[in-house]
């Protein structure tokens, strides 16, 4: 009888520890009919200032942040800088002397929680992931026509398009949200980042750089097959997607969109008193 015990013992310690290395969360709850759809934040409408959130089981109103002056300075100044030198890997080639870097605005480090994959004992992620700016409602057409009616163009004529583009910035493009695309989460397979964001919208992306800036964010998860997303959400996901392809090349389908909506902020950069972390905007 004291060895049936032990043994009991056993197997139910066997059993804590492997709860304590594996998550138990079923992804699939996400998924109907080959698509995903998001219930943990809403679209703000058109003029709106605030976005709604599911945080710490409530749902939430956040005021939005427009990107303050310094960030956007930053942001298309070393965008027009990444094309100059993909000019230069044109012309030169292999005796080109300079290469893209991985620091920079196109590269966002995205910190997420939510529920832990079952290969992880861990909820917390965190994700390199390609950014760009969010057309707005106005602008969206008239950047879908231009991307569609520039595909089959040569490099140098679109290097020449994306720096018109992020020479007028503003005009075009949403001064409260980034995007980005979900490449590789599916029904068979989901990232970390991807089961975060579906059950838990917050997050915190950086940008390694000089200066460095910090944006705390609602993440808005948009499949293109969904078919209860609004007009312009999808067209958002259509361009993220097409503005994808128009510099990497033709992909077999279109990904899931995201939409980081800007709540806070920062400057991070280090060694100056005015940043360290310093909350700009609002």
């Amino acid at each position: 009888m004291d060895k049936i015990i032990l043994t009991l013992l056993v197997l139910v310690i066997l059993g804590l520890c492997n709860a304590l290395v594996a998550g138990s969360f079923d992804p699939s709850i996400f998924w109907k009919d080959g698509y995903c759809v998001q219930t943990t934040a809403r679209t703000p409408s058109h003029g709106d200032t605030s976005i709604s959130a599911m945080m710490d089981g409530n749902w939430q109103e956040f005021p939005l942040a427009a990107f303050p002056d310094e960030f956007m300075s930053w942001n298309t100044a070393r965008r027009a800088e990444y094309l100059d030198i993909f000019r230069e890997m044109l012309s030169k080639g292999p005796n080109a002397t300079r290469q893209p870097q991985l620091s920079g605005p196109h590269n966002g480090m995205v910190a997420t929680y939510g529920e832990a994959r079952k290969d992880s004992a861990f909820k917390l992620n965190n994700a390199v992931k390609g950014m760009g700016f969010c057309p707005d409602e106005k602008s969206v057409d008239n950047l879908l026509n231009l991307l569609e009616s520039n595909m089959e163009a040569g490099m140098e004529q679109k290097l020449n398009l994306l720096d018109s583009l992020y020479q007028h910035a503003t005009e075009h493009f949403s001064p409260y949200a980034l995007v980005s695309l979900e490449l590789y989460s599916e029904p068979e397979y989901n990232t970390q980042t991807f089961i975060n964001q579906m059950v838990n919208p917050a997050c915190v992306t950086v940008f390694l750089d000089i200066p460095t800036f910090k944006i705390k964010q609602v993440a808005r998860l948009l499949h293109p097959m969904d078919p209860s997303i609004t007009d312009y959400e999808r067209k958002v996901t259509r361009y993220v997607n097409l503005m994808h392809s128009f510099f990497h090349g033709a992909f077999p389908r279109d990904y899931i969109a995201v939409i980081y909506y800007n709540v806070e902020v920062y400057d991070s950069s280090p060694g100056r008193k005015d940043a360290r972390g310093t909350r700009l905007n609002p």
